[in-house]
């Protein structure tokens, strides 16, 4: 596993949206370890590809409930509405209130390229729409209210 290099706000792919991983690889298998080690390293809850400069629909989230990885993520389901404090990795020193949906399911494919869903409230909820932003080129400060 390596340290992956986080781009930070001003990099062209962070306004990028992402494009569909056409199989799960053994390439996307070690991007998704690489992205892992780079979210704990930086002390992050989620990340996704775009932030490590790879243009592709792949995200991690831990919100201490174990890692959840996603390949091709979207959003199948959203309610109720939460208001709350987020930053990100790829624009340090800034915060600010978002709303988001308090409850998602997501659907994609899992690490080893089996269909997986997953039902997601509250932080973890808040993660997984902040990093599906990521693969359409949509930043937290974009959503600042």
């Amino acid at each position: 596993m390596a340290v992956l290099p986080i781009v930070t706000l001003g990099h062209p792919v962070l306004r990028t949206k992402a494009r569909p991983v056409e199989k799960v690889t053994k390439r996307v298998q070690k991007l998704i370890r690489d992205m892992a080690e780079t979210m704990y390293q930086a002390k992050g809850v989620g990340l996704a590809a775009p932030q490590v400069n790879v243009a592709e629909r792949v995200i991690v989230v831990d919100v201490g409930q174990g890692l959840v990885a996603l390949v091709n993520p979207e959003i199948v389901k959203a309610e109720g509405a939460i208001r709350d404090v987020e930053g990100c990795l790829s624009i340090p020193g800034r915060s600010g209130y978002v709303t988001r949906a308090a409850r998602v399911v997501a659907k994609g494919l899992d690490a080893e390229g089996r269909p997986i869903k997953v039902e997601a409230q509250g932080y973890f909820a808040r993660a997984i729409q902040h990093e599906i932003d990521h693969l359409d080129g949509i930043l937290f400060i974009d959503r600042l209210e």
